[in-house]
């Protein structure tokens, strides 16, 4: 086995954004190609995403960064505030711990630790929106813009529950299990089973393995999971976006409904729009192949247009 089969990924390396440090790696395969940075989703940390899907974006021609969100994975981590799950994250006052705006530098953060003046961004349900604000904040700095399974990046409260499936984001902030690495192991399974595409059955055996391999204790930590959420968005709305941009979305997603998807595509001029068969709020096999071509097509359609300078 050659070494990069046996370490994929770069030893971690770390970002700043003032006091907050932020974890990150790259994939070995591919790093001489174009710039693409994995934004994580809620309470995540970055090894959720496969390694078989990033070595496909690596052979699409992308050297492929992933990253952990603040309050996930490695990265900086808040102390307790009075939002105690998600659910009620959406109700009360917003933006205590930090803002929105703070999430979006702090890929650009990765960014500059890494030499990149710009990138392509993919982000996944919550990194979807933190990617959304990154190309109205730093447009100079987004190549393409890619958002999976997430909601507009620009709403909050009452208005993004339009477009969550409240039953099921009731059973995920339902979840408890003990702070130890086999409940983090019984979580894993637990929630990839809720975020699961009801049209596939649910390898529960495969999904045991790879919560195993991954001990993420954020998958089931409601109070950082609430301040990732109440974060707030100050800035313009998304219809401001003018890079090349992709929407993503699973047929099946369980937890995110994909009226979200069409209300993103509807507002972002000249963005695409492709339903995902089969798949839930989840990144499985049998996407991968139309994800890392969509990408691809993506990019290729950036190489034609002026770059604006990236702050």
């Amino acid at each position: 086995m050659s070494s990069s089969s046996a370490h994929p990924w770069s030893p971690t390396r770390w970002a700043e954004n003032g006091s907050v440090r932020l974890a990150f790696d790259q994939l070995a395969e591919g790093a001489d190609g174009e710039p693409l940075l994995l934004v994580t989703g809620l309470g995540a940390n970055r090894h959720w995403v496969p390694d078989g899907l990033c070595r496909m974006l690596a052979a699409q021609g992308f050297a492929v960064v992933r990253y952990d969100q603040r309050d996930g994975g490695e990265s900086t981590h808040f102390p307790p505030t009075t939002n105690r799950n998600p659910i009620s994250a959406l109700f009360t006052k917003r933006g205590a711990a930090y803002t929105a705006e703070d999430m979006a530098d702090d890929a650009v953060a990765v960014m500059r630790a890494l030499g990149w003046r710009s990138a392509h961004l993919w982000g996944v349900s919550l990194g979807g929106a933190v990617a959304q604000r990154v190309a109205l904040r730093h447009p100079g700095r987004v190549r393409t813009l890619t958002t999976m399974a997430s909601v507009p990046g620009d709403i909050a409260g009452l208005r993004t529950m339009r477009n969550i499936r409240m039953g099921t984001l009731a059973k995920f902030a339902r979840l408890k299990f003990p702070d130890t690495p086999e409940g983090a192991v019984a979580a894993g399974v637990a929630v990839s089973a809720l975020l699961a595409s009801s049209n596939r059955p649910f390898d529960e055996r495969a999904a045991r393995a790879s919560a195993a391999n991954n001990i993420d204790s954020g998958i089931h930590d409601p109070q950082a999971q609430s301040r990732q959420i109440s974060a707030q968005w100050h800035g313009p709305p998304i219809s401001a976006i003018t890079q090349p941009t992709l929407v993503l979305h699973g047929e099946d997603d369980p937890l995110i409904k994909p009226s979200a998807a069409k209300a993103i595509a509807s507002r972002i001029r000249d963005s695409r729009m492709v339903l995902l068969p089969r798949v839930g709020h989840e990144l499985p096999e049998c996407a991968w192949g139309i994800i890392t071509t969509e990408l691809g097509k993506l990019a290729a359609v950036s190489h034609h247009r002026p770059q604006p300078p990236a702050n």
